[in-house]
């Protein structure tokens, strides 16, 4: 023991000279030097205004919002609780009422497809339960048979489930498909982030303004002069002071990401579920085929305020999205752009002519 001590003794002092040489020196500390503040020059006012360029004009701003939400020629859309068109219904067992192709498509395959194989299969394998219970029982059949072996029925058995899940797979595999198509190139783009605990929403192709969306407080729990939920903001726990404002009939890409936590930016109505990663910048397309309000919850559990994030989308007709864009401050892709102001043409400096000096006066007498 103590030989093996006396080893990592040496061993170490043979070790430490090589460690010295490999730590690279500290750098010297650079004289302080006293700085002395440049001397004040009298400027020309002149001078310091800069004279605006011709080809840049000012962005707009985006109007004065009404406690109701309304903007100038803008006034958000009252739900369709009637139909309870983009929410749950009460007691309601089956999807929501679609308003996108996808969906709808969806819909059928669950009602028309999936739900009538289930429940013949599930029928079926009751009524086998049943039949065995009461024709198998000792009492019934007291001398049970040798059978082991059945070609006629396992082959009924292997082939039956290919085939039905082969029914189920193409329409499933075609939706998949149908659902990572990409956006067109005309498509309008929104930019959904997640927040804790809000929805922050982007238009690229309008300006770049961003849309705060919060939930909207109850009338007994919203400060003096703070706006609160009424009926025509939407149910309880859904309506946002803003909403994601998008254009009815026309392809949209709604892209997501978070900053901060993973959200999950989900619509039932619209067939619509897209992940909000911090960092990741995920894309889906949608086309809306009804104006109308529809409504939506981050589907992440991403805090303690989860609960608390609606999506409230408001598909209006391409005209009343246009004024919205305009009270929001932006722009829309068809307007043109101003022209640049044409460079005004060089000064032309004149050339002086060589003339014959004049004769020197005569000195007077």
């Amino acid at each position: 023991m103590n030989m093996l001590k006396k080893l990592l003794v040496v061993f170490a002092a043979m070790a430490m000279p090589s460690l010295v040489m490999a730590q690279s020196a500290n750098p010297a500390p650079a004289p302080m030097t006293k700085e002395v503040a440049a001397p004040v020059v009298a400027t020309p006012a002149a001078a310091t205004t800069a004279a605006p360029a011709a080809d840049t004009a000012a962005p707009a701003e985006a109007a004065p919002k009404a406690m109701d939400g309304s903007l100038p020629g803008y006034t958000p859309m009252r739900p369709n609780y009637e139909d309870s068109v983009g929410m749950p219904k009460p007691k309601e067992v089956d999807f929501q009422e679609q308003f996108t192709e996808n969906g709808q498509y969806a819909k059928w395959i669950n009602n028309a497809i999936l739900l009538p194989i289930i429940t013949i299969i599930s029928l079926f394998v009751l009524g086998l339960l049943l039949w065995v219970i009461v024709r198998f029982n000792r009492r019934a059949n007291p001398v049970p048979s040798k059978t082991t072996h059945n070609t006629f029925i396992e082959v009924v058995w292997t082939l039956i489930p290919v085939l039905i899940l082969l029914g189920i797979a193409y329409p499933s595999l075609d939706l998949l498909a149908k659902q990572f198509k990409p956006a067109p190139a005309d498509a309008v783009t929104i930019k959904a982030t997640g927040y804790q605990w809000y929805w922050g929403y982007t238009y690229p192709d309008h300006g770049g303004f961003e849309v705060v969306s919060n939930m909207l407080k109850e009338e007994g729990d919203a400060a003096k002069g703070e706006r609160f939920r009424t009926e025509n903001d939407g149910p309880k726990l859904l309506a946002a002071d803003n909403r994601m404002v998008v254009p009815a009939g026309v392809p949209l890409r709604i892209q997501t990401t978070a900053a901060d936590v993973i959200h999950a930016f989900a619509v039932p109505s619209l067939w619509f579920k897209l992940d909000a990663v911090p960092g990741r910048l995920n894309e889906k397309s949608v086309t809306i085929t009804k104006p109308g309000v529809y409504f939506g919850q981050c589907s992440e559990l991403c805090g303690a305020r989860h609960a608390f994030m609606p999506i409230v989308v408001e598909a209006l007709p391409p005209a009343q999205f246009a004024a919205w864009v305009k009270a929001q401050g932006g722009t829309m892709p068809s307007e043109e752009k101003p022209a640049p102001a044409a460079a005004a043409p060089a000064a032309v400096t004149a050339t002086p002519i060589d003339t014959p000096a004049a004769p020197a006066a005569a000195p007077t007498k």
